[in-house]
């Protein structure tokens, strides 16, 4: 499906190269399983982001999407969080990844929501559906953050709330996540620094800051940072 791969790519990280495939971008937006109401927004935003200087719009998503946890497009980040299970659910998506020939770049994450969109613009409608819906509640929850938050990133994923379940209802998800603590404010990410001190394993050193005596086996501690 030609509107994911074109909605992956507008989610990513704004690279400078994008502000050269104006015309491309808006030659994509054409799909008519969306309303006209929201091939407007898409087309909108491709404007106003083609408008923005690449800094500016750099620095907009790096606020939006890399600033806490709660706007995440690790998809397994809402998921499994910090468990074990993450791990291997990156193992499995990656096998799923490679069994149809679809090969990720040397720093990209199997779970990126750009990247899941990109692997599905290849594959069947069925399969995207069924995709899209398992999906759909992260989606769902991005969407009335980004409401929430007047982003202009929400007509993005409003457009796959769409595609995934014909329309977009966010009302009472966005009653929920008014009542949310924000975790992207200063305050917050000086506490998530201040909780995520350095560990060895998964207890914390003693006083003299020596580790404890016995590593869990299996224990990984090298899990990267996405850099689009």
């Amino acid at each position: 499906m030609k509107l994911l791969k074109l909605i992956a790519v507008l989610l990513d990280y704004p690279a400078e190269e994008l502000w050269a495939h104006g015309d491309e971008l808006r030659a994509a937006i054409d799909d008519p399983a969306l309303s006209a109401e929201r091939l407007a927004a898409l087309r909108g935003f491709v404007d106003e982001l083609l408008a923005t200087e690449p800094m500016q719009a750099q620095e907009r998503w790096l606020e939006l999407f890399d600033r806490g946890r709660a706007m995440s497009l690790l998809l397994f980040e809402h998921i499994h969080g910090e468990s074990r299970d993450r791990g291997q659910a990156m193992v499995d998506l990656i096998s799923t990844y490679r069994g149809h020939g679809f090969e990720l770049g040397v720093k990209q994450l199997p779970d990126y929501l750009p990247v899941v969109l990109e692997y599905l613009s290849i594959r069947p409608v069925a399969e995207v559906r069924d995709w899209l819906g398992h999906i759909g509640h992260i989606v769902e929850l991005l969407a009335a953050r980004a409401q929430e938050r007047n982003s202009t990133y929400a007509a993005l994923l409003e457009a796959l709330v769409e595609t995934a379940s014909g329309r977009v209802d966010l009302d009472l998800l966005r009653k929920r996540v008014a009542s949310e603590e924000r975790d992207d404010t200063p305050e917050a990410m000086d506490r998530v620094w201040e909780e995520e001190a350095v560990r060895f394993g998964v207890e914390a050193p003693g006083e003299d800051c020596n580790p404890p005596t016995r590593l869990p086996s299996g224990v990984k501690r090298n899990e990267p940072t996405v850099t689009p």
